[in-house]
């Protein structure tokens, strides 16, 4: 079951699309202002968000460039051109203007579903032996699967991502504070020992490399 997060703090509207959206068959998750939106997104990973953008405290605009790996339908009562674009250039895959149809609404919601499903394989990180499922948030060493948390998980992902570059602990504090915002600069050091504890258990060798005085990236690995 596809599971859609509704951020909006008009709770009749809200309530709508959640009658119509569980009516589909999907799970819903529901957030009523930006700042309630960035703690739901830290504890759950929706497969898409419909996001409003007049609301307290975060707007949408402010909420948009910390989601991450998750299609955003943006729905709002601005119709102008700019504000779409704008929209559309940071981050959101649709736009639908206020009110909405119903039929239009669940047909571009199941077209994003479809990409993703689509992209799946796109969302396979491998390095040497390293494999990372960002769908599913499961990671691997040598086909063996790796308990983590999500901590870890999130610092693997990066580091995934980004296999010769050195990345600083304030970049690596800075990437994964949506997802682990719990992690903090003295807590940060102790987190990579213990996922580089857990990748040398199961691959037997040091995946992670410390480079003194700036930060840490991951070992080369061989294909």
């Amino acid at each position: 079951m596809k599971t859609i997060a509704i951020i909006d703090d008009d709770v009749h509207i809200g309530n709508v699309l959640e009658e119509i959206l569980q009516h589909e068959g999907y799970a819903t998750l529901r957030a009523y202002s930006g700042t309630e939106a960035l703690y739901l997104l830290s504890q759950n990973r929706p497969d898409l968000i419909l996001l409003d953008l007049m609301m307290p405290g975060l707007s949408g605009a402010e909420v948009l460039p910390h989601i991450q790996d998750t299609p955003v339908i943006v729905l709002s009562a601005k119709v102008g051109v700019q504000d779409k674009v704008s929209l559309l250039l940071g981050g959101a895959v649709d736009y639908v203007t206020k009110p909405f149809n119903v039929e239009e609404l669940l047909a571009r919601i199941a077209v994003q579903l479809r990409n993703v499903s689509n992209s799946y394989g796109a969302n396979i990180l491998h390095c040497g032996d390293l494999k990372l499922n960002t769908p599913t948030m499961s990671a691997s060493v040598c086909d063996i699967p790796l308990s983590l948390t999500r901590t870890e998980y999130a610092l693997l992902k990066l580091l995934m991502q980004n296999p010769s570059q050195v990345l600083s602990k304030g970049v690596l504090l800075d990437r994964i504070s949506l997802d682990t915002p719990d992690c903090t600069e003295r807590s940060l050091k102790q987190h990579i020992s213990n996922l580089r504890k857990k990748l040398q258990e199961v691959g037997g060798k040091d995946y992670i490399e410390t480079v003194w005085g700036i930060g840490f990236k991951l070992s080369e690995q061989k294909s």
